[in-house]
């Protein structure tokens, strides 16, 4: 079990806050871990949003030689292109407007130990260009200097992204790509290594149940049933919301499956277990095509039948279910999830905030 303390370390953004090696195929990686761990080698992590990209940097430095310096982690994503130059390589005073003094940047104050860039797929292609020079010459440049300082700094990256259609198409340099992806650890996302679902609850049931209340809770086995089955879009860290939902609202110590508040309300997937069972399944096996047929008589139906069934807060619900789905099915990515909805990607990041999906 690796874990996140949130009250020891600080990184900018979200994260899964819990890692477990019970599934095989997660005990799988462990080796290539600790044989690479001890390496300087740059390493890229993949995988969906709140898979634990963050968690197993932390293991990856806590193993290395420079497991008593720092470890740093950014999220890229997290800035405006206008500002996470200054926030990465530095600035002098005078720089820019407003750089009243002198700063140094996120390199710099990882030096001996260990940087994490997360969602490196976001940044963008000019800032990819100096990226790789700092990578290749270990020193880097402040904004508004031109005297470089030598850096002493592991580099570990994570993205959600797929890197190698982002090179196919332009959007990500394959030099980079390829300096970037010495190592590679694929963390597969909760649907395909359920085995460590029931463990991840418990272990999130005995941190939130200790601090909110005193008696002890447990899972009921039609909860453990639904968690196990739920297609979990969101990974560990919509499992973690769930608990603590749970623990919050349960009245009787025994958590049941309304108590989780999963987005289907009722102890089914939410995809089909056919399909979460083999994703390489033909979805149209699973799902009757509508193509040709209009959304509004899609729609008009089901508002019917949804209705008669007295569905608690039904449009926020359903809001919820299909930005969820269609952010799974474009692959945890923010750009087609928008294309796909036909909204701006802020209102996208909106939403999957708002349900604890980044």
């Amino acid at each position: 079990m690796l874990s996140f303390d949130s009250d020891k370390h600080h990184a900018v953004g979200a994260r899964a806050r819990a890692f477990i090696f019970s599934d095989p195929r997660s005990r799988a990686l462990v080796p290539l871990i600790e044989r690479t761990a001890p390496s300087e080698a740059n390493i890229l992590v993949i995988g969906e949003i709140g898979t634990g990209k963050e968690l197993v940097a932390r293991y990856v430095h806590s193993l290395s030689d420079r497991a008593q310096g720092p470890f740093l982690a950014v999220n890229c994503g997290a800035f405006s292109e206008t500002l996470i130059e200054g926030e990465l390589f530095g600035y002098e005073r005078g720089a820019y407007t407003g750089a009243h003094a002198a700063r140094a940047g996120w390199f710099e104050a990882a030096n001996g130990g260990t940087l994490f860039l997360d969602e490196l797929g976001d940044l963008p292609l000019s800032l990819q260009v100096k990226l790789l020079r700092v990578l290749q010459e270990r020193e880097v440049v402040r904004l508004g200097s031109r005297t470089p300082i030598p850096l002493d700094v592991r580099v570990i990256a994570a993205t959600n992204v797929d890197l190698h259609h982002a090179v196919a198409t332009g959007a990500f340099r394959p030099d980079l790509f390829y300096r970037l992806q010495v190592v590679t650890l694929p963390l597969l996302p909760l649907r395909e290594r359920r085995a460590d679902i029931l463990p991840l609850a418990r272990h999130f049931l005995q941190v939130y149940g200790d601090k909110i209340q005193p008696r002890r809770l447990d899972l009921s086995s039609a909860a453990e049933e639904a968690l196990y089955h739920y297609g979990w879009p969101g990974n560990i860290r919509e499992l973690e919301n769930a608990i603590y939902r749970a623990t919050l609202v349960n009245q009787d110590g025994l958590i049941q499956i309304e108590d989780l508040g999963l987005p289907t309300g009722q102890g089914i997937a939410f995809y089909p277990p056919a399909l979460a069972a083999d994703d390489n399944q033909d979805k149209a096996d699973v799902v009757p095509t509508l193509a040709g047929t209009a959304l509004e008589e899609i729609v008009r139906p089901l508002v019917a039948r949804l209705l008669d069934g007295d569905h608690h807060a039904m449009l926020d619900r359903l809001v919820s279910a299909v930005v969820t789905e269609t952010f799974h099915l474009c692959g945890s990515n923010q750009i087609k999830t928008a294309a796909a909805l036909g909204i701006t990607r802020n209102v996208v990041r909106t939403h999957l905030k708002n349900f604890g999906l980044i």
